[in-house]
């Protein structure tokens, strides 16, 4: 199943991050293919009751996602795992997850913040007999977009705290990292940002490459 998850604020029209997963799906051709669209339908951020049961359940060591139930003492606790396991199942249940990441403010957006804090629930992405990473066969391609050039060696590469918070995320999860697959476009604002007038044609080759390599990892 290809799990497939925008962030961006933008519509398609305006969103780079959107055109190019639609450029994926499209070469990818996936029979099972599942959109959450986290502008359109928020994920709701934690509450006090997630973590609550979050520390319950690591006391237990690794608890299955079928185990919490069992777990739970409140009505307040039964609604955040409700809220939770729909998308625990989504993204165990994808052999890829796609997602579109705009940079937004030097990072990825609170959209997507709220749906890795919910879904990165103790244990649940965890194989409770080995200890293993449920996430270890499961391949990612990042889609990302930055208005300006964060490129390694450009003067604000130092600036890019987008790639390196996702390779730890991922690599966190236990996704290794050759399932890991990041495809940046730069300059994707050149068009309204006087102070990148020049540097259209570096632009244009930037999202020419995303999209060629986004076609080429759909195809394998």
């Amino acid at each position: 199943m290809l799990l497939h998850i925008d962030s961006s604020a933008d519509s398609t029209a305006d969103s780079v991050t959107r055109r190019l997963t639609e450029t994926f799906v499209r070469a990818h051709g996936a029979a099972d293919h599942r959109h959450r669209d986290l502008s359109a339908e928020p994920v709701p951020p934690i509450t006090p009751a997630y973590t609550t049961l979050g520390r319950r359940v690591e006391r237990e060591g690794f608890v299955p996602p079928a185990k919490v139930p069992a777990l739970i003492e409140t009505a307040a606790e039964r609604r955040e795992w409700d809220l939770t396991r729909p998308y625990i199942s989504e993204l165990l249940a994808a052999d890829t997850l796609l997602l579109g990441v705009p940079m937004y403010n030097l990072s990825v957006p609170a959209s997507l913040k709220a749906w890795i804090d919910r879904v990165t629930f103790p244990g649940a992405l965890t194989d409770p007999d080995t200890g293993e990473s449920l996430l270890r066969d499961t391949r990612v391609v990042v889609v990302m977009a930055r208005g300006g050039g964060y490129g390694p060696g450009t003067p604000r590469g130092h600036l890019d705290f987008q790639t390196p918070y996702l390779k730890a995320y991922f690599g966190n999860l236990g996704v290794p990292p050759e399932h890991l697959h990041l495809v940046a476009a730069e300059l994707t604002r050149v068009d309204v940002m006087p102070r990148l007038a020049g540097l259209e044609r570096v632009a244009a080759d930037s999202l020419d490459r995303a999209r060629a390599t986004l076609t080429t990892l759909a195809a394998v």
